[in-house]
Protein backbone atom coordinates (compact mmCIF):
# COMPACT_ATOMS: atom_id res chain seq x y z
CA UNK A 1 0.00 0.00 0.00
CA UNK A 2 2.75 2.41 0.71
CA UNK A 3 4.20 2.00 -2.58
CA UNK A 4 0.61 2.71 -4.45
CA UNK A 5 0.81 5.61 -2.46
CA UNK A 6 4.03 6.66 -3.02
CA UNK A 7 3.69 6.51 -7.07
CA UNK A 8 -0.03 7.66 -6.87
CA UNK A 9 1.38 11.10 -5.40
CA UNK A 10 4.37 11.33 -7.76
CA UNK A 11 2.22 10.81 -10.80
CA UNK A 12 -0.05 13.65 -9.41
CA UNK A 13 2.89 15.77 -8.81
CA UNK A 14 3.89 15.39 -12.14
CA UNK A 15 0.66 16.64 -13.84
CA UNK A 16 1.21 19.69 -11.10
CA UNK A 17 4.98 20.60 -12.16
CA UNK A 18 3.70 21.07 -15.84
CA UNK A 19 1.53 23.78 -15.04
CA UNK A 20 2.44 25.46 -11.32
CA UNK A 21 3.62 28.83 -12.52
CA UNK A 22 7.11 28.19 -10.67
CA UNK A 23 8.66 31.83 -10.84
CA UNK A 24 12.17 32.20 -12.30
CA UNK A 25 14.23 35.01 -10.89
CA UNK A 26 15.73 37.97 -13.17
CA UNK A 27 19.21 37.09 -13.75
CA UNK A 28 22.33 39.32 -13.76
CA UNK A 29 25.26 38.40 -14.29
CA UNK A 30 29.49 38.51 -14.99
CA UNK A 31 32.12 39.51 -13.34
CA UNK A 32 31.41 43.29 -11.35
CA UNK A 33 27.58 42.43 -12.02
CA UNK A 34 27.21 43.20 -7.58
CA UNK A 35 27.82 46.44 -8.15
CA UNK A 36 24.45 46.80 -9.48
CA UNK A 37 22.21 45.74 -6.78
CA UNK A 38 21.20 49.30 -5.61
CA UNK A 39 19.90 49.43 -10.13
CA UNK A 40 18.20 46.38 -9.17
CA UNK A 41 16.54 47.23 -5.83
CA UNK A 42 15.38 51.04 -6.93
CA UNK A 43 13.47 49.20 -10.09
CA UNK A 44 11.36 47.68 -7.47
CA UNK A 45 11.12 51.14 -4.98
CA UNK A 46 13.50 49.61 -2.11
CA UNK A 47 15.45 51.53 -0.45
CA UNK A 48 15.93 50.30 2.99
CA UNK A 49 16.76 46.68 3.65
CA UNK A 50 18.09 43.99 5.64
CA UNK A 51 21.34 42.12 4.35
CA UNK A 52 21.69 38.82 5.43
CA UNK A 53 24.80 36.70 5.16
CA UNK A 54 27.15 34.83 7.57
CA UNK A 55 29.77 35.90 10.30
CA UNK A 56 32.36 34.12 8.57
CA UNK A 57 31.90 36.16 5.08
CA UNK A 58 31.33 39.38 7.28
CA UNK A 59 35.08 38.83 8.96
CA UNK A 60 37.01 38.56 5.77
CA UNK A 61 35.43 41.69 4.62
CA UNK A 62 34.05 39.46 1.23
CA UNK A 63 30.86 41.53 1.72
CA UNK A 64 32.78 45.17 1.29
CA UNK A 65 31.59 45.54 -2.20
CA UNK A 66 27.96 44.78 -2.12
CA UNK A 67 28.23 47.20 1.17
CA UNK A 68 29.90 50.38 -0.80
CA UNK A 69 27.36 49.66 -3.47
CA UNK A 70 24.60 49.71 -1.66
CA UNK A 71 26.17 52.71 0.26
CA UNK A 72 26.56 55.06 -3.05
CA UNK A 73 23.23 54.20 -4.03
CA UNK A 74 21.33 55.62 -1.36
CA UNK A 75 20.17 52.19 -0.01
CA UNK A 76 19.75 52.33 3.66
CA UNK A 77 20.93 48.69 5.00
CA UNK A 78 21.29 47.30 8.09
CA UNK A 79 23.76 43.69 8.09
CA UNK A 80 22.44 40.32 10.08
CA UNK A 81 25.36 37.60 10.16
CA UNK A 82 24.42 35.57 12.95
CA UNK A 83 23.86 32.58 11.17
CA UNK A 84 25.38 29.26 11.65
CA UNK A 85 26.30 26.81 8.57
CA UNK A 86 22.98 25.06 9.39
CA UNK A 87 21.12 27.61 10.14
CA UNK A 88 18.18 27.58 12.42
CA UNK A 89 14.79 28.79 13.67
CA UNK A 90 16.95 31.09 16.45
CA UNK A 91 18.85 32.37 14.03
CA UNK A 92 15.42 33.36 11.57
CA UNK A 93 13.70 34.68 14.22
CA UNK A 94 16.83 36.70 15.30
CA UNK A 95 16.96 38.22 11.93
CA UNK A 96 13.03 38.82 11.88
CA UNK A 97 13.50 41.01 15.22
CA UNK A 98 16.22 43.10 13.27
CA UNK A 99 14.24 43.41 10.01
CA UNK A 100 11.39 44.49 12.27
CA UNK A 101 13.70 46.84 14.47
CA UNK A 102 15.12 48.82 11.64
CA UNK A 103 11.63 49.22 9.26
CA UNK A 104 13.56 47.23 6.35
CA UNK A 105 11.09 46.64 3.46
CA UNK A 106 13.18 44.38 1.70
CA UNK A 107 15.98 41.43 1.93
CA UNK A 108 19.41 41.15 0.22
CA UNK A 109 20.70 37.51 0.86
CA UNK A 110 24.45 37.38 0.55
CA UNK A 111 26.47 34.11 0.94
CA UNK A 112 26.08 30.38 0.52
CA UNK A 113 22.78 28.89 0.76
CA UNK A 114 22.83 28.99 4.81
CA UNK A 115 22.73 32.49 4.08
CA UNK A 116 20.71 32.36 1.31
CA UNK A 117 17.60 29.98 3.17
CA UNK A 118 17.64 31.98 6.56
CA UNK A 119 16.86 35.01 4.30
CA UNK A 120 14.30 33.29 2.53
CA UNK A 121 12.17 32.18 5.72
CA UNK A 122 13.03 35.76 7.77
CA UNK A 123 11.41 37.03 4.63
CA UNK A 124 8.55 34.75 5.14
CA UNK A 125 8.15 35.30 8.44
CA UNK A 126 7.58 39.27 8.07
CA UNK A 127 4.43 38.98 6.34
CA UNK A 128 3.51 34.98 7.74
CA UNK A 129 2.15 35.06 11.00
CA UNK A 130 2.93 31.60 11.78
CA UNK A 131 5.69 29.62 13.49
CA UNK A 132 8.97 27.94 11.05
CA UNK A 133 7.56 24.76 12.29
CA UNK A 134 4.45 25.75 10.74
CA UNK A 135 6.06 26.03 7.29
CA UNK A 136 7.39 22.85 6.78
CA UNK A 137 6.07 20.97 3.85
CA UNK A 138 4.75 22.32 0.75
CA UNK A 139 2.88 25.84 0.06
CA UNK A 140 1.89 26.44 3.53
CA UNK A 141 2.19 30.42 3.14
CA UNK A 142 -0.30 32.38 2.38
CA UNK A 143 1.36 35.97 2.29
CA UNK A 144 3.59 37.38 -0.05
CA UNK A 145 7.00 37.94 1.04
CA UNK A 146 8.96 41.44 0.59
CA UNK A 147 11.40 41.56 -2.39
CA UNK A 148 13.85 39.44 -2.09
CA UNK A 149 17.48 39.26 -3.82
CA UNK A 150 19.41 36.82 -3.89
CA UNK A 151 23.80 36.88 -4.27
CA UNK A 152 25.52 33.60 -3.85
CA UNK A 153 29.14 33.71 -2.53
CA UNK A 154 29.50 29.43 -3.78
CA UNK A 155 28.67 27.63 -6.62
CA UNK A 156 26.54 25.12 -5.50
CA UNK A 157 22.88 24.94 -4.09
CA UNK A 158 21.16 27.07 -6.79
CA UNK A 159 18.77 28.15 -4.13
CA UNK A 160 19.01 31.71 -5.42
CA UNK A 161 16.60 30.01 -8.67
CA UNK A 162 14.63 27.82 -5.92
CA UNK A 163 11.27 27.71 -4.19
CA UNK A 164 12.84 25.68 -1.34
CA UNK A 165 14.52 26.86 1.56
CA UNK A 166 16.31 24.73 4.67
CA UNK A 167 16.24 25.02 8.49
CA UNK A 168 17.35 23.04 11.02
CA UNK A 169 15.76 22.47 14.64
CA UNK A 170 18.04 21.94 17.24
CA UNK A 171 15.08 20.99 19.38
CA UNK A 172 14.48 18.05 17.90
CA UNK A 173 17.27 17.48 15.98
CA UNK A 174 16.04 17.53 12.78
CA UNK A 175 16.69 19.31 9.25
CA UNK A 176 13.62 20.12 7.25
CA UNK A 177 12.44 21.93 4.01
CA UNK A 178 10.00 24.82 3.20
CA UNK A 179 8.20 24.40 -0.13
CA UNK A 180 6.49 27.58 -1.67
CA UNK A 181 6.54 29.34 -4.99
CA UNK A 182 6.84 33.23 -2.38
CA UNK A 183 10.07 32.31 -1.50
CA UNK A 184 11.71 32.51 -5.18
CA UNK A 185 13.96 35.31 -4.90
CA UNK A 186 12.57 38.25 -7.27
CA UNK A 187 16.22 38.80 -8.48
CA UNK A 188 19.46 37.27 -8.30
CA UNK A 189 23.00 38.16 -8.79
CA UNK A 190 25.31 35.82 -10.15
CA UNK A 191 29.10 37.28 -10.09
CA UNK A 192 32.25 35.07 -10.44
CA UNK A 193 34.59 37.80 -8.60
CA UNK A 194 32.97 36.91 -5.11
CA UNK A 195 34.07 33.18 -6.09
CA UNK A 196 37.47 33.89 -6.77
CA UNK A 197 38.67 33.65 -3.18
CA UNK A 198 36.51 30.41 -2.02
CA UNK A 199 38.73 27.59 -0.60
CA UNK A 200 39.15 24.63 -2.57
CA UNK A 201 37.59 22.39 0.19
CA UNK A 202 34.35 24.66 -0.27
CA UNK A 203 34.71 24.43 -3.61
CA UNK A 204 34.59 20.99 -4.21
CA UNK A 205 32.02 20.10 -1.84
CA UNK A 206 29.21 23.39 -3.31
CA UNK A 207 30.36 22.01 -6.73
CA UNK A 208 29.38 18.20 -5.27
CA UNK A 209 25.99 19.92 -4.42
CA UNK A 210 24.85 21.62 -7.68
CA UNK A 211 25.74 18.63 -9.68
CA UNK A 212 23.34 16.12 -7.07
CA UNK A 213 20.71 18.36 -7.66
CA UNK A 214 21.41 18.27 -11.87
CA UNK A 215 21.19 14.19 -11.47
CA UNK A 216 18.42 13.87 -8.61
CA UNK A 217 16.16 15.87 -10.68
CA UNK A 218 17.18 14.51 -14.20
CA UNK A 219 16.59 10.55 -13.00
CA UNK A 220 13.48 11.75 -11.04
CA UNK A 221 10.28 11.12 -12.50
CA UNK A 222 8.42 14.18 -12.80
CA UNK A 223 10.98 15.93 -14.73
CA UNK A 224 9.79 17.87 -17.88
CA UNK A 225 11.91 18.59 -21.12
CA UNK A 226 13.06 22.03 -19.69
CA UNK A 227 14.16 20.63 -16.20
CA UNK A 228 16.01 18.11 -18.17
CA UNK A 229 18.16 20.23 -20.60
CA UNK A 230 18.83 22.14 -17.40
CA UNK A 231 19.85 19.33 -15.25
CA UNK A 232 21.89 18.01 -18.45
CA UNK A 233 23.73 21.06 -18.85
CA UNK A 234 24.29 21.25 -15.36
CA UNK A 235 26.12 17.97 -15.27
CA UNK A 236 28.02 18.79 -18.23
CA UNK A 237 29.58 22.36 -17.24
CA UNK A 238 30.24 20.57 -13.32
CA UNK A 239 32.60 17.66 -14.96
CA UNK A 240 34.04 20.33 -17.13
CA UNK A 241 35.04 22.64 -14.95
CA UNK A 242 34.54 21.92 -11.05
CA UNK A 243 37.76 20.36 -10.51
CA UNK A 244 39.60 22.99 -12.15
CA UNK A 245 37.80 25.46 -9.94
CA UNK A 246 39.48 23.66 -6.76
CA UNK A 247 42.69 23.05 -8.46
CA UNK A 248 43.12 26.92 -9.59
CA UNK A 249 40.35 28.94 -7.46
CA UNK A 250 41.56 32.58 -9.63
CA UNK A 251 40.16 31.21 -13.04
CA UNK A 252 37.09 33.39 -13.58
CA UNK A 253 35.67 31.57 -16.82
CA UNK A 254 35.55 28.41 -14.48
CA UNK A 255 33.87 30.30 -11.55
CA UNK A 256 31.49 32.24 -14.10
CA UNK A 257 30.30 28.12 -15.72
CA UNK A 258 30.23 26.71 -12.48
CA UNK A 259 28.17 29.98 -11.07
CA UNK A 260 25.37 28.09 -13.93
CA UNK A 261 25.91 25.19 -12.97
CA UNK A 262 24.70 25.75 -10.13
CA UNK A 263 21.62 27.74 -10.98
CA UNK A 264 20.57 25.16 -13.37
CA UNK A 265 20.53 23.04 -10.96
CA UNK A 266 18.52 24.77 -9.10
CA UNK A 267 16.12 25.49 -11.49
CA UNK A 268 15.64 21.86 -12.80
CA UNK A 269 15.37 20.42 -9.17
CA UNK A 270 12.82 23.07 -7.83
CA UNK A 271 10.37 21.79 -10.72
CA UNK A 272 11.53 18.44 -10.48
CA UNK A 273 12.62 17.65 -7.12
CA UNK A 274 15.38 15.68 -5.43
CA UNK A 275 15.79 12.07 -3.88
CA UNK A 276 17.18 9.91 -1.26
CA UNK A 277 20.47 11.55 -1.24
CA UNK A 278 19.52 14.32 0.06
CA UNK A 279 16.84 12.74 2.57
CA UNK A 280 20.21 11.06 3.64
CA UNK A 281 22.24 14.36 3.83
CA UNK A 282 20.01 16.11 5.82
CA UNK A 283 19.29 13.98 8.18
CA UNK A 284 23.29 13.88 8.82
CA UNK A 285 23.20 17.41 8.67
CA UNK A 286 20.47 17.21 11.49
CA UNK A 287 22.25 14.71 13.72
CA UNK A 288 25.65 15.23 13.44
CA UNK A 289 25.91 18.62 12.27
CA UNK A 290 27.52 17.82 8.57
CA UNK A 291 27.97 19.93 6.13
CA UNK A 292 25.13 19.80 3.26
CA UNK A 293 27.45 19.79 0.09
CA UNK A 294 29.38 17.46 1.76
CA UNK A 295 26.63 15.21 2.98
CA UNK A 296 25.76 14.95 -0.85
CA UNK A 297 29.27 14.24 -2.51
CA UNK A 298 29.54 11.24 -0.01
CA UNK A 299 25.84 9.69 -0.36
CA UNK A 300 25.40 10.60 -4.10
CA UNK A 301 27.20 7.32 -5.65
CA UNK A 302 25.99 5.05 -3.51
CA UNK A 303 22.26 6.30 -3.77
CA UNK A 304 23.11 5.75 -7.63
CA UNK A 305 24.37 2.39 -6.87
CA UNK A 306 21.23 1.13 -5.38
CA UNK A 307 18.71 2.92 -7.74
CA UNK A 308 21.08 2.41 -11.48
CA UNK A 309 18.80 -0.73 -12.08
CA UNK A 310 15.33 1.58 -12.36
CA UNK A 311 16.96 4.21 -14.35
CA UNK A 312 20.01 3.11 -16.46
CA UNK A 313 18.72 4.61 -19.16
CA UNK A 314 19.04 8.35 -17.55
CA UNK A 315 22.05 7.47 -15.99
CA UNK A 316 23.46 6.62 -19.41
CA UNK A 317 22.58 9.96 -20.71
CA UNK A 318 24.43 11.93 -18.10
CA UNK A 319 27.51 9.80 -18.28
CA UNK A 320 27.75 10.54 -22.01
CA UNK A 321 26.89 14.59 -20.74
CA UNK A 322 29.64 14.52 -18.72
CA UNK A 323 32.45 12.96 -21.30
CA UNK A 324 32.76 9.69 -19.57
CA UNK A 325 31.51 7.49 -22.29
CA UNK A 326 30.04 7.19 -25.83
CA UNK A 327 26.25 7.29 -27.18
CA UNK A 328 27.05 3.56 -27.95
CA UNK A 329 28.50 1.91 -25.47
CA UNK A 330 25.86 -0.49 -22.96
CA UNK A 331 23.69 1.41 -20.97
CA UNK A 332 25.12 -0.62 -18.03
CA UNK A 333 28.26 0.53 -19.26
CA UNK A 334 27.66 4.30 -18.94
CA UNK A 335 25.76 4.23 -15.54
CA UNK A 336 29.03 2.18 -13.79
CA UNK A 337 31.11 4.85 -15.95
CA UNK A 338 28.81 8.22 -14.10
CA UNK A 339 29.33 6.05 -10.85
CA UNK A 340 32.77 5.43 -10.96
CA UNK A 341 33.50 9.80 -12.54
CA UNK A 342 31.42 10.81 -9.49
CA UNK A 343 33.78 8.94 -6.53
CA UNK A 344 36.78 9.66 -9.21
CA UNK A 345 35.78 13.17 -9.12
CA UNK A 346 35.05 13.10 -5.07
CA UNK A 347 38.63 11.35 -4.60
CA UNK A 348 40.18 13.94 -6.76
CA UNK A 349 38.91 16.68 -4.29
CA UNK A 350 39.92 15.01 -1.20
CA UNK A 351 36.25 14.23 -0.37
CA UNK A 352 35.93 11.02 1.76
CA UNK A 353 33.82 8.18 0.70
CA UNK A 354 32.51 7.21 4.24
CA UNK A 355 31.36 9.31 7.34
CA UNK A 356 32.74 8.44 10.56
CA UNK A 357 30.63 10.66 12.90
CA UNK A 358 27.53 8.05 12.00
CA UNK A 359 27.13 6.13 15.45
CA UNK A 360 26.06 2.74 15.38
CA UNK A 361 23.15 3.17 17.83
CA UNK A 362 21.25 6.04 15.78
CA UNK A 363 21.29 3.95 12.43
CA UNK A 364 17.47 2.87 13.47
CA UNK A 365 16.02 6.21 14.56
CA UNK A 366 18.11 7.31 11.24
CA UNK A 367 16.90 4.59 8.44
CA UNK A 368 13.28 5.55 10.00
CA UNK A 369 13.83 9.22 9.60
CA UNK A 370 15.33 8.93 6.02
CA UNK A 371 12.30 7.55 5.06
CA UNK A 372 9.44 9.31 6.66
CA UNK A 373 11.31 12.24 4.49
CA UNK A 374 11.69 10.75 1.54
CA UNK A 375 8.74 8.81 1.11
CA UNK A 376 6.54 9.78 -0.38
CA UNK A 377 7.75 13.05 -0.77
CA UNK A 378 10.63 12.56 -3.41
CA UNK A 379 9.98 11.22 -7.03
CA UNK A 380 12.89 8.71 -6.95
CA UNK A 381 12.72 6.25 -9.21
CA UNK A 382 13.38 3.29 -7.29
CA UNK A 383 11.70 3.03 -4.34
CA UNK A 384 13.85 2.19 -0.41
CA UNK A 385 12.61 1.61 3.03
CA UNK A 386 14.16 1.93 6.47
CA UNK A 387 15.52 -1.43 6.11
CA UNK A 388 17.77 -0.54 2.92
CA UNK A 389 18.92 2.76 4.51
CA UNK A 390 20.11 0.93 7.50
CA UNK A 391 22.55 -1.33 5.09
CA UNK A 392 22.81 2.06 3.69
CA UNK A 393 24.01 3.91 6.94
CA UNK A 394 26.36 0.72 8.09
CA UNK A 395 28.41 1.31 4.10
CA UNK A 396 28.39 5.04 5.06
CA UNK A 397 29.51 4.11 8.34
CA UNK A 398 32.71 2.42 6.69
CA UNK A 399 31.25 -1.58 7.97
Amino acid sequence: MKKIYARTRHFIFKLLSRVLPIPEPEVVSGPGSTARCPEILKADGINNVLVVTDQDIAKIGLIDSLLESLQKGGITYTVFSNIQPNPTIQNVEEGLKVYIENHCRGVVAFGGGSPIDCAKIIAARTTNKKPVKKMKGLFKLWRRVPFLLAIPTTAGTGTEATIVAVITDPEEHEKFAINDMKICPKACILDPELLLGLPPHLTSTTGMDALTHAIEAYIGLIGTPKTNKWAVEAVKLTFQNLEHSYRDGTDMKAREAMLLASHYGGKAFTRAYVGYVHAVAHNLGGVYGLPHGLANAIVLPYILELSKDACADKMADLAVAAGLGDASEEKQVLTDKLINGIRDLNRNMDIPSTVKEIKEEDIPTLAKRIEEEGNPAYPVPKLLWAKDFEKLLYKLKGK
